[in-house]
């Protein structure tokens, strides 16, 4: 799903960006949990698709991902971040991460994604230990071109969630943030939706790229030629800086 906007001098073509939010819905998260999730993520919506207008080089694509016996997506094909509605999630049953693992493979190869994609940004929320074998699912996304590409950020919500399971998928602690009440929950959420701005942001770009280009200067044209990225965490909300005596 590729636009092409009008520029002085020609035709500039617009490359796809694709985000996934990848929830837990197992029962754990019932009640208060799943409730903040569903109004942040609702809440973030504006500013992404604000963010995504002053980004002429890519059309930001949405999809959401949920997890707990079994794993299904809740949007079923990429939707343009403008034309996105958050569907609010229930929570029951167990935490099959695996199984989003492995619904997250198939969509991360070409097709069904485009050669000339951004790195994705995955970002997985849970608060709980997987009670599959996810560790063989999760090697297999790793090992994808795309998957080795992606942003991957963890958010670990309250006290029991597996931080070492997170750490394994995202490969950095820094991009495991802790949510202990609502309103760290809600600070963590929304600087993850702004990951999709990051993406193609020149301050995001490792030394080498061309600021302002939409891939590599050296290289092929393809996002698979894509340099690893390097977010900023800096503007990661500390736990020190959130309020809130509702502590999980």
């Amino acid at each position: 799903m590729e636009n092409e906007l009008k520029r002085p001098g020609g035709e500039l073509a617009s490359r796809p960006l694709h985000f996934f939010w990848v929830v837990d819905c197992s029962g754990s998260m019932t009640g208060e949990k799943i409730g903040t999730v569903n109004h942040a993520i609702q809440s973030t919506i504006p500013d992404m698709a604000s963010e995504a207008r002053n980004n002429p080089n890519a059309q930001l694509l949405i999809r959401t991902l949920k997890f707990s016996t079994g794993a299904s997506w809740v949007t079923a094909a990429p939707v343009p971040v403008e034309d996105f509605a958050w569907d609010d999630l229930s929570a029951e049953g167990v935490t099959d991460l695996g199984k989003a693992f492995e619904l997250l493979a198939a969509q991360l190869t070409i097709p069904p994604m485009s050669d000339r994609a951004l790195p994705p940004v995955i970002v997985l929320l849970s608060d709980g230990q997987p009670t599959d074998d996810y560790k063989k699912a999760l090697e297999t996304l790793k090992r994808l071109p795309w998957g080795k590409k992606a942003v991957k950020i963890a958010i670990s919500i309250g006290q029991d969630a597996d931080r070492d399971v997170l750490i394994e998928y995202t490969g950095n602690n820094e991009l495991v943030l802790s949510a202990n009440n609502p309103n760290a929950l809600v600070k963590m959420i929304k600087w993850a939706s702004t990951a999709a701005s990051m993406v193609s942001a020149p301050a995001s770009r490792p030394v080498g790229t061309e600021p302002g280009a939409a891939f590599p200067a050296e290289g092929g044209e393809n996002g698979l030629d894509y340099p690893p990225l390097v977010i900023d965490i800096d503007n990661i909300p500390a736990g020190d800086e959130i309020d809130g005596n509702d502590v999980w």
